[in-house]
């Protein structure tokens, strides 16, 4: 580091009175410097400065290099992964820590608060991922052990909540420096972030961890004395002002009533209470789930009665038309082409247009080529999402012999309950989109379908396509 290579011989070595001696370069402070001394010895600082900086950019590209290609570049992995025996750049999953993330996010989807979570597992003695590594014989160290044991926190379950690697995704460049010689870290921004998707074999499905990314994104505090947080909780809303609704218990006469209330009325009286009996509430919307799931297993049938026609297939006709003209360009790129050959040999046309207009036609043949491509990868797309299209049917479908509510069924199939007042809710069911695009699409398969007041799907099948 040349700068400090300065410091040192000039003033520091001077000053204390300290022999400098640098074999390689046969210099000797004691004999003193000559006037080659005063300008070589400087130079070959800052030409080892360079080599250090260039060895520096050379780590640093193979590194991202190696990022890009999905290879692991950490020397730790997270929490419930390990690095396979045959390649240290890959993941694999830890059985034993495996399952204890997959605990985990079960006990969030079943409407326990981190910090719940957290004590569970102190409780039943697992190991924190900090004593977990140390335990395996890794020489790990964390800024966070605040006693002699690291125990599990609120802080360390939210962020095996919010890792994106137990669904298969490899994220690294998070962080890095400014050079070689500023050790400080600092975050990139996240577009720079080098994300490989499905890179490994994930440990929770896609469906539950964006299930509890929306869970995480609630106010869904508990009390001091509950480990579970109420079943509606986060999900039923005022639906004048969309504050949370606030789950009371007031005693009348001995008896114990528990209701939903705004919490907003509740704070500031700023809006009416909106007040709903929580088993009333409850009630009600167990009515109108059974009834959608209905609705939805009407559905199925439906699609599977009409031949399992494709939702794309719209899309797919356009692609298709698409695909034909562009194959027609190119032929007639290449049939003109051969003419424009034939009539330069012919004397039709000169050999300077023969040039320009042949190099014409081979753009518009690339061109169309490209297009072709484009075309074929999107059709591929199409139905690729095809495949995947009736997969949200079966998570209501599962749920079909359902007799009461549980923390779970609400969040895995509900987004939102607005509560107008003790009679009149409205509730937005997960997926409500695909479920009113694909109504819309039964028509072009030769299906009229009607909601009735009672919410009842009718249906009436004109032909089978």
């Amino acid at each position: 580091e040349y700068i400090d290579s300065g410091k040192y011989i000039e003033r520091l070595f001077p000053a204390l009175g300290v022999r400098f001696i640098a074999i390689n370069d046969n210099y000797d402070s004691l004999k003193g410097k000559n006037q080659a001394d005063e300008i070589i010895i400087p130079f070959k600082n800052l030409i080892n400065d360079a080599y250090c900086r260039d060895i520096s950019i050379k780590i640093r590209s193979n590194l991202e290099i190696k990022r890009k290609k999905g290879e692991c570049v950490t020397p730790f992995v997270a929490f419930g992964y390990r690095k396979t025996k045959t390649d240290k750049h890959k993941l694999e999953i830890d059985p034993s820590a495996g399952s204890v993330v997959q605990d985990i996010f079960k006990m969030k989807l079943r409407g326990m608060s981190q910090d719940a979570i957290a004590n569970r597992l102190n409780e039943l003695g697992i190991l924190s991922p900090f004593e977990y590594k140390i335990s395996s014989g890794s020489h790990y160290e964390t800024g966070f052990r605040q006693k002699e044991q690291a125990l599990w926190s609120s802080v360390t379950v939210r962020r095996i909540l919010e890792n994106e690697v137990y669904i298969g995704n490899l994220v690294q460049g998070k962080r890095t420096t400014p050079n070689h010689k500023v050790k400080q870290t600092y975050v990139k921004p996240e577009d720079d972030w080098i994300r490989i998707e499905k890179n490994h074999e994930p440990l929770v499905s896609d469906r539950d961890f964006e299930i509890v990314q929306r869970l995480l994104g609630m106010d869904t505090r508990t009390s001091p004395y509950q480990k579970q947080v109420y079943l509606l909780s986060g999900i039923a809303v005022c639906a004048d002002c969309g504050a949370p609704m606030t789950r009371k218990v007031s005693t009348v006469a001995g008896k114990k009533y528990a209701y939903y209330l705004c919490s907003t009325n509740k704070e500031t009286k700023h809006c009416s209470s909106h007040r709903i009996p929580e088993k009333d509430l409850e009630d009600a919307v167990l009515v109108m789930l059974k009834q959608h799931i209905q609705n939805i297993l009407h559905l199925k049938r439906i699609l599977e009665f009409i031949g399992t026609v494709p939702f794309q297939e719209i899309n797919m006709k356009k692609l298709q038309d698409r695909l034909e003209k562009k194959k027609q360009e190119t032929e007639r790129c290449k049939e003109l082409r051969i003419m424009l050959y034939s009539d330069m040999k012919e004397g039709i046309v000169s050999k300077e247009d023969y040039v320009e207009l042949h190099a014409a036609y081979g753009k518009r043949l690339r061109n169309a080529e490209e297009s072709i491509r484009a075309i074929q990868k999107e059709m591929d797309s199409e139905l690729e999402k095809a495949d995947k299209a009736n997969t949200w049917l079966d998570y209501f479908v599962k749920y079909q012999d359902i007799e009461e509510l549980s923390r779970t069924v609400v969040v895995e199939l509900i987004r939102q309950i607005r509560v107008y007042d003790k009679k009149n809710i409205e509730i937005t069911f997960d997926f409500d989109d695909c479920y009113q695009t694909l109504l819309n699409q039964l028509p072009s398969m030769g299906v009229d379908t009607v909601i009735d007041d009672d919410n009842n799907l009718q249906v009436k099948v004109k032909e089978v396509v």
